[in-house]
């Protein structure tokens, strides 16, 4: 097919204009899909899966999604979905990108196999684009357009990469039954004769000073996240940044109450 003659899944109409309501929807082959993946990996992901999952004949799918790359992009779209970014923006942009970066990050967690295809392409299915509607509409009154996308890219890049790294890890556990602590326990001779070798002070600074490694994941995610959003406030206008409140002297809410 040439660039020409594609067209996205979200141009296709659903179901035909005339004859029968069709058996079977797309939402329906996404969600059986979501589920063969959460269980089985992204690998077990087939029309001939999603078929017998949902009691149906593998080529009839076909009829509803044409391709496993538009299946990619509905699955994709469907956990886009997950997010919660009602009220977005509010006003206070600190709250709602770190609202937003904790959904993201939860969802990827839930569904670990989205390392595997997100951002291989973009797919502006409806549930994106009510995300970067939100999302890009936190920034939208403090900086142009182009710097929204660069800070934006910022943010999604730290979650993203924390995510992957997570949800390669959950993805390990599950082809290999074994735990990212099981991992490193493991290679901890290995470690301890790089650290003796005095070849790599670095790496020796990491495994024996670093506080960072040793944090709980949601306590890492969460420092680095502030240091992501302290970039962020650094770019804003000072107008973005609400009011900080005066100080109030000691004794003056009694005054106050006087008056």
């Amino acid at each position: 097919m040439t660039d020409a003659e594609y067209v996205t899944i979200w141009m296709r109409p659903e179901r035909p204009a005339r004859g029968p309501k069709p058996t079977y929807s797309r939402a329906q082959i996404t969600e059986a899909a979501v589920r063969i993946a959460d269980a089985e990996g992204l690998e077990a992901v087939t029309m001939r899966r999603i078929a017998a999952e949902i009691g149906a004949g593998a080529m009839s799918l076909y009829r509803y999604v044409p391709s496993r790359d538009d299946l990619i992009e509905l699955m994709a779209d469907r956990l886009m979905g997950e997010l919660d970014v009602t009220g977005l923006p509010s006003g206070d942009w600190r709250a709602d990108l770190t609202r937003f970066a904790h959904e993201l990050r939860a969802m990827w967690l839930r569904h670990p196999w989205i390392a595997g295809v997100h951002g291989v392409r973009p797919s502006f299915g409806p549930n994106q684009l009510e995300v970067i509607e939100r999302v890009m509409g936190v920034l939208d009154a403090f900086v142009p357009i182009d710097e929204n996308l660069a800070l934006t890219a910022i943010l999604n890049g730290y979650i993203e990469g924390v995510a992957r790294d997570e949800a390669d890890w959950a993805e390990e556990a599950r082809r290999s039954g074994l735990k990212e602590s099981e991992w490193m326990a493991r290679n901890s001779s290995y470690f301890e004769q790089l650290v003796k070798s005095g070849e790599y002070p670095i790496f020796t600074k990491i495994a024996m000073e670093a506080r960072h490694p040793r944090l709980r994941r949601d306590d890492q995610f969460r420092h680095g996240l502030e240091r992501v959003l302290d970039c962020i406030a650094a770019a804003l206008p000072s107008k973005a940044e609400p009011p900080v409140p005066a100080r109030r002297e000691e004794g003056q809410e009694d005054r106050d109450s006087q008056l």
